[in-house]
This record gives C-alpha cells, structure tokens and sequence, in this order.
C-alpha cells in the first residue's frame, strides 16, 4: 500500500492535467489481485476441511442400546447372571404363564372368568359381562388400570417390566433359553460357540414357531372361548377363516417381536418406558450402582445399557445386573448390593419418603372409581330400552280418515343371562294403539334387536300435531321399564 500510494504521487505530478482518475487505477489493480489469491486460498481450504477435517459432532459409542455408532443394528447376546432375584423372577414368570394358561378354563358360575368376544361385543370380565352400552362402566375399569399402573410404578418403579410383563417373561424365560440351547450357551448366555454348526443353531426357529402358535392359540382362546377353539382346531380352517387368519397373523407377529423386535419393543415401541419421567419421583424405587467397575452388570444387560451411567429409559428393573454384582463381591469377599433396589433420595443420603402427595393422591382417585364403577354396576336394569322414529313419512292418515300412524323402532337389550320374552302397554293416551311387525319380543341371553311398532292414534288425540305418548315395556320377571315419544300428527 505504501508503494503503491508512492506510484500515485509520483504520477500526479508527471499526469497532473489528468486529475484524480490517474492516482487510484494502481490500488484498485492490486485489490482486484488480492481479492483473486483470497478466494483460491479459501477454496483450497474448504476442500481440505470437506475430504480431512473430522465431524464436529462426534456420535456415540452406541445411539441407542440396539444401535451401533454407523446405526446397524447391535443384536444383544446378554450372558446369565445367576442369583436370588433370578430366582425371584423365574418363580413369578412361571406362575404368570400358568395363570396365563389356566384363566380361559376358569369360570364363576356359568360364566368364564374372563372372555372378551369381539365379535358378539360382549365382554365378560371377572365373570360380570359387559356389553357395548357400558361404557361408563368400561371406561371407568380401564382408567382405574391405568391409574393403578401409575400407582405401583410410583412405589416400586418399573416392577411391571422387569416381572410381569409378557414381552419380558416370554423373551427371557422361554425364548432365549431355547436360543441359548442351540447356541452351545445354555445356562450361561453371551455370544454363541464358534464351534456350533450353522445348520444346528437355525434349529432354534423351528421351535420359535412351535411356541409362537401355542401362544397364538392360548391368546385366541382369550376372545372366543376354550370350547369353541378347541371345535376349531378339529375342523378344517376353511370352517372358520376368519379365526385362522387372526390365528396366523398372531403367531407370525410373535415370531416377529421374539426373533427379531426383542428388546426393541420395550425400548423403543413400548410407550411405558417413556412415562417414566413423569411416572417416577425421586423417592421411586430403581436399580442404583455402585459397582466396581468390572463391567459384568452391562454384559448381562438384557436391554444393552450401562447402568454405570445412572438412571436410564431403557432400564426395566430386571436385576440381573445385581445378580452380576453379587457374584463378583462374593468372589473377592466384599459386601454384596454394590447394585441395588434404592431410590435416588436414598443415594443422595436422604430419607426415603413412602407418604409423599401421589401416593395418596392416586388411591384416591382409585378409590372414588371404584366406588362410581360399583354404584353403576349395581344400578344396571336387566334390559334397556331405546325408541327411535323409522325412516319414511312422519306420518300416513290411515283410509278411514280418522287416524295417523306413526312408525316406529323399538331397540331392545336383554342384559340377563336367560332368554326373555317383553310386552307394550301403552299408559296415555289410552286410545293410542301400538301394533308389532314381529309376533313376540324375545331375546336371548344378551341379545339387542329392534322391532318395528306401529303407533295408530286417533286425530282428535293431536294438539297442533303432537301427542305425547307415554308406554311400559315388561319382561316376563315383571321388571317394567317406562317410555315416551312424541307421535305427529295432521294440525
């Protein structure tokens, strides 16, 4: 610059009748330079930081337990860590899958314990069936579920699904042992011996499917009855397609989730797992660490974490990782429970609280369900009642000019578990006749149907080309239901 401001004195004194143009056409020639060696310079650069320069967002060793850094899938082999919570857990997964198997053959007088028949839409739960028009009643039952899920998970945290829930006692006590069979690696888990056949670990799928149809059928019992399922398997599927079909899909949908979904389910399909945040307090129980770092606990992981990390979605209380933690201390003689039930108050030496707001806010509200569920259990008539205009005319003037006919339908529901036979009386006007398409009303044990009535009312019984109609229906115990509806007439 200093040059170049040398250049430009020197010109306006030799060129002064040129004027100031003459003085600025050197620098303006050596910024157009600059500025070109500028942009190579910062082209090259932006080259050698796209082909060498490292990402500024590294990820992490694994994204998800079941995912690794490139994002294919991580499979888990986790190894089997024996001990009393094994045992614990194994006693209650037995249990739950006998009771599983057992509650379809159970029945509470004539009625089975639970069956819920989609296809009739009657659905019998602790031996009280239910029919569509209970929702109320259906709907009180599921929030009181879900409220006492709410509950438990407040006092002993993710309890359900680490020992009750299907997904984890069907993969870890039935499905794995059976992979762990044909992979040389029964009773002890891990990655499969190399000296293993091929053909001889893919024996494991035909059993997968052996087990998948005895579940599928077990769950189909659930929805149609042991008696009818037990018909349908000694008959041609061409019988019953539909059932089939159901039948089939459930097992293929098993074969899915157990062979290939697993642990994936509870971590990213099941949506418990993400209401932890709101469904645990921090005097909640959880599985705390504090370990010696040997890293069996995250070896014998059935969701693939490390539980070294802390509190984690993926952690479903199983305690294996405390099974692990006490075989290491008890081989180097050291205090068991390094790994522990606790809760975060408790690791924080803080006193745990039993008696805190949800605690008792949920029982509750449990408590004012379970009351409005038994208050409109035990109002339930044993048939309803519903009155509806049929489709055509409002009205016809019969031929004699001296009455309107009104159509009408008559939807009934017989809510016993005996077939019942109902009659019409009409209270007022007297005069109203009331005629019936069908010869008799008779339902069967739970049945709803509707039958088409003829009301023929006199013209002089119209004011303004109304008259209320007032009738009773009775079953022959003699329960009688009142009704009303407003007949139209000519003005």
């Amino acid at each position: 610059m200093v040059r170049s401001s040398t250049v430009c004195l020197q010109q306006q004194h030799v060129f002064a009748g040129r004027g100031w143009c003459v003085c600025l056409q050197a620098p303006i020639r050596l910024i157009k330079t600059t500025r070109n060696v500028l942009s190579v310079q910062l082209t090259t650069m932006s080259i050698q930081t796209d082909t060498t320069a490292p990402s500024l967002l590294p990820p992490d060793e694994h994204v998800l337990s079941t995912l690794e850094r490139d994002g294919s899938r991580r499979w888990l082999k986790p190894k089997l860590s024996r001990g009393q919570w094994l045992w614990r857990r194994r006693l209650a997964a037995y249990a739950l899958v006998a009771l599983f198997v057992a509650l379809p053959f159970v029945k509470i007088g004539s009625k089975p314990f639970i069956l819920l028949d989609i296809a009739e839409r009657k659905f019998t739960i602790f031996g009280f069936t239910f029919l569509p028009t209970d929702t109320v009643l259906l709907a009180l039952f599921l929030v009181g579920t879900i409220l006492s899920i709410f509950l438990i998970t407040a006092l002993f945290g993710r309890v359900w699904c680490g020992w009750g829930c299907p997904q984890t006692v069907y993969l870890e006590f039935f499905y794995r042992p059976v992979e762990r069979f044909f992979d040389g690696t029964a009773g002890k888990g891990g990655q499969p011996k190399a000296t293993r056949p091929t053909w001889f670990r893919m024996l494991k799928y035909p059993v997968y499917l052996v087990l998948s149809f005895l579940l599928a059928n077990l769950f189909l019992s659930y929805f149609v009855g042991v008696n009818r399922l037990w018909e349908w398997m000694h008959q041609s599927p061409a019988t019953h397609p539909t059932p089939f079909l159901v039948m089939a899909f459930v097992t293929i949908a098993m074969m899915a989730d157990f062979t290939y979904f697993r642990e994936q389910v509870c971590i990213i399909m099941c949506p418990y797992g993400r209401f932890q945040s709101v469904l645990l307090d921090q005097s909640s129980v959880i599985v705390s660490y504090d370990g010696v770092d040997c890293g069996l606990c995250v070896a014998t992981c059935p969701t693939g974490i490390d539980i070294r990390k802390g509190l984690q979605m993926e952690c479903i209380n199983c305690t294996q990782c405390i099974d692990a933690c006490n075989q290491v201390m008890s081989k180097l003689g050291r205090a068991p429970d390094l790994i522990r039930y606790s809760s975060q108050k408790n690791d924080r030496g803080e006193p745990n609280r039993i008696a805190r707001a949800r605690v008792f806010l949920y029982p509750l509200l449990l408590s004012g369900i379970a009351g409005l569920f038994f208050f409109f259990l035990t109002a339930r008539q044993s048939f309803n009642i519903e009155v509806l205009r049929d489709r055509g005319n409002p009205f016809t003037v019969t031929e004699d000019q001296k009455s309107a006919r009104n159509l009408l339908l008559l939807k009934l529901t017989n809510r016993t578990d005996e077939p019942s036979t109902y009659t019409l009386k009409v209270l007022s006007p007297p005069v109203v006749e009331l005629k019936l398409s069908e010869p008799e009303m008779t339902l069967a044990p739970g049945e709803a149907r509707t039958f088409h009535v003829s009301a023929v009312a006199p013209l002089e019984s119209f004011r303004d080309g109304r008259a209320k109609l007032e009738f009773e229906v009775r079953n022959r115990e003699g329960v009688v239901k009142p009704a009303s509806w407003t007949l139209i007439g000519p003005r």
